[in-house]
């Protein structure tokens, strides 16, 4: 079980889906973090005049390091940014922030999902941690279909978790098409450019979560807790 050539028919569309979304993340950022912003704004300011625009005010926006690295905090209430979106004046940067922007909106406005993800964040950490010894002890002590059961069952935490992340990223890319407009930050038809860029990081979450759903179905069946195979 160290090497089972049927595992990679359940990883493969993970994978390949994976590969494509970063490539069409980078690229995409790359080709519009070329084009500046008719308003002058950087990504940073963009993503404070949007949360203004909404009344938001409690909301720290700061710079950190990685690419692409660009995150919000609701147990801080901190935006930070990663530097090729903080100072930049692209579509690129700006769509991002203003994405991330949405979040702080999502948390203020109570939505949800995000509540939801955030309410299973303590959990997913212990769980994560803790399935996959579960896993591979049950498939080393000639499957032991109790111990894998409980592996799966723990590791169906993170896929779940995988899963509510996909309308929490949708609703804050959308929220954040229509408030760049609205706020003045953009005109419609940079707005669709900033759009792409949301659509392809959109994409990541996606392939993320149909690898890891695909990743609990193959130990499911090859275990024989699903379809009743024992080999």
């Amino acid at each position: 079980m160290f090497f089972d050539p049927v595992y990679l028919l359940f990883a493969l569309p993970g994978l390949l889906l994976a590969a494509y979304a970063s490539f069409k993340t980078k690229t995409t950022f790359k080709h519009f973090s070329k084009v500046a912003a008719s308003s002058g704004l950087t990504g940073a300011e963009a993503a404070a005049k949007m949360l203004m625009a909404k009344g938001i005010d409690n909301v720290n926006i700061q710079p950190t390091n990685g690419f692409l690295s660009d995150h919000y905090d609701p147990t801080s209430r901190t935006l930070r940014l990663s530097e090729a979106v903080y100072s930049s004046q692209s579509l690129s940067a700006i769509g991002v922030a203003c994405h991330e922007a949405g979040h702080a909106i999502q948390h203020a406005e109570n939505y949800g999902f995000l509540t939801f993800r955030s309410a299973m964040v303590p959990a997913v950490n212990i769980t994560s941690n803790l399935a996959m010894p579960f896993i591979l002890f049950g498939f080393i002590l000639s499957m032991n279909k109790p111990l894998i059961l409980i592996g799966c069952a723990l590791f169906a935490f993170a896929v779940i978790f995988s899963i509510v992340t996909l309308p929490v990223e949708w609703d804050a890319s959308s929220r954040a098409k229509v408030a760049m407009v609205n706020a003045g930050i953009v005109s419609e038809r940079e707005s669709e450019s900033a759009g792409k860029v949301l659509n392809a990081a959109f994409l990541t979450y996606v392939a993320s979560a149909v690898s890891m759903l695909m990743t609990l179905l193959y130990y499911l069946i090859r275990s024989g807790i699903l379809g009743g195979n024992d080999d």
